[in-house]
């Protein structure tokens, strides 16, 4: 996982469905052939989290329930 600093050439930032009602306190992420980007939305001109490819699905594999 990195932070860049230098805008990715137009990335479709977007909320969760969860955020529900208060869209003030949220993350955003963008899709890039790379992996995911992660900001904060209150303040979108600032650094972001790059994440891999690879780390995204281990992450989402890490929330899955089992049941």
């Amino acid at each position: 996982m990195s932070v860049g600093s230098q805008p990715v050439s137009d990335p479709v930032w977007f909320k969760s469905s969860y955020s529900g009602g208060n869209t003030t306190e949220c993350v955003e992420t963008a899709f890039i052939p790379a992996g995911v980007l992660v900001r904060d939305s209150k303040r979108p001109e600032q650094p972001y989290l790059v994440i891999s490819a690879e780390a995204w699905a281990d992450f989402l594999a890490g929330t899955q329930c089992s049941g």
